[in-house]
This record gives structure tokens, C-alpha cells and sequence, in this order.
């Protein structure tokens, strides 16, 4: 099994992209281009992050160990976020895809009340190569049966977990979505109205969760608010292939505890 630092290793490269933020209810608010440099020094024992936006170095950060607040998959996928929910504070997490030679980035912000602030969104490729985009989603993209399997793995850093995973999305008579998901040997059904590229999952008004329907097939899933004492999660997909998807969970529990993170591969069948 790679270690943390070797799983890290995966996102060397220069990435261009561009960094994209969104209300909450999904407006394009900006769009500024991005070049990110991981350059691997003393042997890889050290990493230079270098952010250039809009043609100036935002940040040069170098690193020779990992904090407490962010977890890799051994493909390089990862996820950075606060490890605890507090009271009267800013929450939010990053939660990054990578695929080949492209790398899906999503930061979701909420302000101090706890509601949802603002979204940003990162597409990146590795410089040099395709930079080929999917269509923004739309709730057909998802409809039908997904069979995938799931790694969690753990801020304590216990043994990872793998299980299968099953997720039904359809449409019933009035044109709400009924969801259906299987972890292991649990089984969570959900109904959720659609107004444009909004998905909400609306059953219980206390506990409301969106998903956004985001550009290159991604999608967002945030509770419009954060609160204390009750468990959250924070999820981002990404439609690689019209029959292939990713998605990495962040999931915190009724203490606001960072408790696990998992990370999805799932195909239709």
C-alpha cells in the first residue's frame, strides 16, 4: 500500500486550468484562468506548489510533510478540508478528482451562519495534453442503475474499507427524482425535486441537501446549512464517460468530527 506522501506524489505536473466560482444557486459569478506547478525537489522529498491566476503567483507553498486535514487515494485523488465543525465559524473542504491527465477540483464554502456561501470550481489538465471537457451535467446523464465500488479511508488512519455500491436514480410519474443507495449492506431511499440544474432533496426542511449541476459533467452535493450537532456530508461527481463516474464523500459526524472519506468508481448498467 503507498504511503500518504507517495499518493500525493501522483499530482506532480503543471496543471492548467481554471478556477470557476458559482452562487449557490449555481450563477457563474467568475471565471480566471489557472496554471498549478508541483514540482517534486531533494528527490521528491519535498514538494513547491506554485498557483499562478490571471498571469500572477498567487502562492508558492512548499511541503515536506502532510497536515492532519487532508487524506489521499492511492490514484491521487484527494480531499483538504477543516477536521471540525465549530460554532460562529467558516466551513469548507476541497475535494479533487483525477483521471488520466485531468484533475476535477470542487470547493465548497459556507459563511458563519453555516449557510452556503459559494462554489468553486477547478478543471485542470496536465499541460502539454488534451484538454477536452464533458458537457455541463444534466439529470438525464444520471438516470438508471450505477454498480461501482467504494474505498474509505480515515483521519486516524486505520485500515482502509472496500465495499460495492449500488445507486438507482429515476423519475417518477410527477417528474420528482427517487434515489436509491446501497453502501455494503445499507440501503438509503431519498426523493428530491428538479428546477433547472438544481437537484433538492427536500424531505426533511431541517436537514435540506442540493446537488448542482455543474460544467464538464460535475456535480455538487452541499446541505444549504451546516449545523452543529447533526452528521454531514460533503460529495463532488464528476461524469468522466457517459458510463463512468467518480465521486469522493467527505463525511463528518453529529460532533462535527471529520470521521471518514470516501471515493466512488461506479459505472451504468
Amino acid at each position: 500500500m503507498k504511503s500518504q506522501w507517495e499518493c500525493f506524489l501522483q499530482n506532480l505536473g503543471v496543471w492548467e486550468g481554471s478556477f470557476t466560482n458559482f452562487s449557490p444557486q449555481g450563477t457563474l459569478l467568475k471565471d480566471v484562468p489557472s496554471c498549478l506547478s508541483l514540482e517534486g525537489l531533494n528527490k521528491n522529498q519535498t514538494v513547491r506548489l506554485t498557483l499562478c491566476r490571471s498571469g500572477r503567483d498567487d502562492l508558492v507553498l512548499e511541503y515536506s510533510s502532510l497536515g492532519r486535514s487532508i487524506l489521499f487515494f492511492e490514484n491521487g485523488a484527494f480531499s483538504e478540508g477543516l477536521i471540525q465543525l465549530g460554532p460562529f465559524s467558516e466551513f469548507g473542504a476541497e475535494l479533487a478528482l483525477i483521471h488520466e491527465n485531468r484533475r476535477l477540483r470542487l470547493v465548497q464554502l459556507f459563511d458563519k451562519n453555516g449557510q452556503l456561501n459559494e462554489l468553486v470550481l477547478i478543471r485542470e489538465h496536465l499541460a502539454g495534453t488534451s484538454a477536452a471537457e464533458r458537457p455541463p451535467l444534466q439529470i438525464n446523464d444520471l438516470l438508471g442503475e450505477w454498480q461501482g465500488q467504494a474505498v474509505t479511508i480515515y483521519p486516524d488512519w486505520r485500515s482502509p474499507d472496500t465495499y460495492s455500491t449500488t445507486l438507482q436514480l429515476q423519475l417518477d410519474n410527477a417528474g420528482r427524482l427517487i434515489q436509491s443507495t446501497c453502501f455494503g449492506d445499507r440501503t438509503i431511499t431519498s426523493t428530491a425535486t428538479i428546477k433547472d440544474s438544481i437537484i433538492l432533496f427536500d424531505q426533511d426542511p431541517q436537514k435540506q441537501v442540493q446537488v448542482l449541476l455543474l460544467p464538464d459533467g460535475a456535480s455538487a452535493t452541499s446541505p444549504l446549512k451546516v449545523q452543529l450537532r447533526q452528521p454531514l456530508f460533503l460529495e463532488v461527481g464528476w461524469l468522466i464517460q457517459p458510463n463512468l463516474r467518480q465521486r469522493m464523500i467527505r463525511s463528518y459526524n453529529d460532533k462535527g468530527e471529520w470521521v471518514s472519506l470516501t471515493l466512488v468508481t461506479e459505472e451504468r448498467v
